[in-house]
């Protein structure tokens, strides 16, 4: 049985074949201009010998060639799996040791001479590039290349985790599982045929970037606006230009977006699906979009469970914007105690999720894979509760929870109280060493107006029990550290101020 994201460009290819499938920053390609543009690529990969079931690995920065290489790949039943650019040599030598890519598809320069040197240390691959090996394939006349014959539960994808707890696992997409979650979204968010126009400001190598955005526009036959990156005047510009109605993201490009030159005045009417995940939307932002008449609607989800398994319906999504929805048709939730059992409403537990998108497991990683599932359901390591009528409420991540002389305490719950005073732009809580209570917690703070710790520490007096108000308040001068999914990267905060106790005193 067939189902591929490949076949879904061959099909939109040959009946909408003048509409425009990809438009990098103003650079358009149509349906049947991509799928022969891929087809000239998976002819070369052939050649090199990759066959059903090898490895194409990508690291390169969002663009056209990317997009190709990743398809090309698909049409022969290559599994794709996709490297952040931004990676050092050695990290990089640690996934290609993991997945054994056939072929690896890089930018030239840098990130090229970073994968030459561990193809010299013994990695066995051909390393091509996206500039000389695919780009000026772009507007050949190439013979058509016969898609595979895939099965549903075939590998198609391995997407690697942003490694926040430890060395990054390679979670596996079949066939079925991206089929399948892009089923159950266009029932939910009723998307037409060529009706997705999304737009993405964010790494192709993220589950956000690859499957949600790119295979989701092409297995829909609508049109990925891809950006290099993020640049928030460029983004409310190319919304407002291309009636964009699909952007997902955390809340700071939401945020980012709202400062632009131009937003006050910028028709956003187009935008009927704004997910915001990887943290809390903060009621002032949602105030803010809500009055361009665009509902910001929490979800959340893991790359493990195809990155989005719930969202708040549009109709409620003002009434309760901390939560993140029921699940989905097929995707259901649970929220239980550590043995396993079920917790009432409003009980704090972790959650386990079950739904089409669910990963069959980890690369060759078969303790991991155990690990992650209990009785078939999906066991994601985060702190939620569910309402009397089934709503989620994320709290914190299980392994993030601060235990402060013996008392559990939700960094979460601090960065929200903290984020809501005059004048702070970012927070991050982490937790730091005590010789009393074992640890405790530290806020890092991004201001925009001078702030002593002290009134740090007095806000979160008046809202907080005492044991969890920190007793370090740290200020920055940049932007806090992110990863490519958006999210603040705490494991490096973490690390940066291991020694805190050590060089600063105590608020209180």
């Amino acid at each position: 049985m067939s189902g591929t994201v490949a076949d879904a460009l061959t099909w939109w290819a040959r009946t909408t074949p003048d509409f425009v499938a990809i438009d990098f920053d103003g650079d358009p390609v149509t349906y049947a201009e991509l799928n022969t543009w891929a087809d000239g690529v998976a002819a070369t990969l052939r050649s090199d010998g990759v066959r059903p079931g090898d490895r194409v690995s990508i690291v390169a920065a969002n663009s056209l060639e990317w997009c190709v290489a990743a398809l090309a790949g698909f049409k022969i039943g290559a599994i794709v799996a996709p490297f952040n650019q931004r990676m050092v040599t050695r990290e990089l030598a640690g996934l290609v040791e993991d997945c054994e890519p056939a072929v690896v598809y890089a930018d030239e320069g840098a990130i090229e001479d970073r994968l030459r040197e561990i193809r010299d240390e013994g990695a066995e691959f051909r390393l091509r590039t996206l500039q000389r090996d695919v780009r000026p394939l772009r507007g050949g006349a190439h013979p058509a290349v016969r898609n595979h014959v895939a099965d549903l539960q075939d590998p198609t994808a391995i997407v690697y985790t942003s490694g926040t707890t430890g060395k990054p696992k390679g979670v596996i997409f079949t066939h079925g599982t991206i089929a399948g979650e892009m089923h159950e979204w266009h029932l939910i968010e009723g998307v037409e045929p060529q009706g997705l126009r999304a737009l993405l400001v964010l790494p192709l190598f993220t589950a956000a970037g690859v499957i949600w955005n790119f295979c989701r526009v092409v297995l829909h036959g609508g049109t990925l606006f891809l950006q290099p990156g993020f640049v928030p005047g460029r983004a409310l510009e190319v919304m407002a230009a291309n009636k964009v109605t699909t952007l997902t993201g955390p809340p700071i490009l939401f945020e980012q977006i709202s400062r632009a030159d131009g937003f006050e005045d910028a028709d956003l009417t187009s935008l009927t699906t704004a997910h915001v995940g990887g943290a809390r939307v903060p009621v002032d932002l949602l105030k803010t979009w809500m009055a361009k008449g665009v509902a910001l609607r929490q979800i959340y989800g893991q790359t493990e469970i195809g990155g989005s398994a719930t969202v708040m319906p549009r109709a409620e999504a003002h009434l309760h914007p901390e939560k993140c929805g029921y699940g989905g048709i097929f995707t259901k939730i649970r929220v239980v105690d550590p043995e396993g059992n079920d917790l009432p409403p409003n009980e704090p537990g972790e959650i386990l999720l079950r739904g089409p998108g669910m990963m069959p497991g980890y690369w060759r990683n078969e303790e991991a894979t155990r690990e992650a599932f209990l009785d078939g359901w999906l066991r994601t390591g985060d702190i939620g509760v569910l309402d009397e009528q089934g709503r989620l409420t994320y709290v914190d991540r299980l392994k993030d929870m601060i235990i402060s002389g013996g008392l559990n305490i939700s960094p979460l719950e601090i960065e929200q109280v903290i984020q809501t005073m005059p004048g702070v732009k970012e927070v991050a809580v982490i937790s730091v060493p005590d010789a009393k209570f074992g640890e405790t917690p530290a806020a890092v703070v991004r201001a925009e107006r001078p702030i002593e710790a002290a009134e740090v520490v007095e806000w979160c007096n008046e809202r907080l029990a005492d044991y969890k108000v920190p007793r370090y308040v740290v200020f920055v001068d940049g932007d806090l550290p992110r990863m490519a999914s958006g999210k603040i990267a705490k494991r490096d905060l973490t690390r940066q101020y291991a020694t805190l106790p050590e060089t600063t005193a105590k608020v209180r």
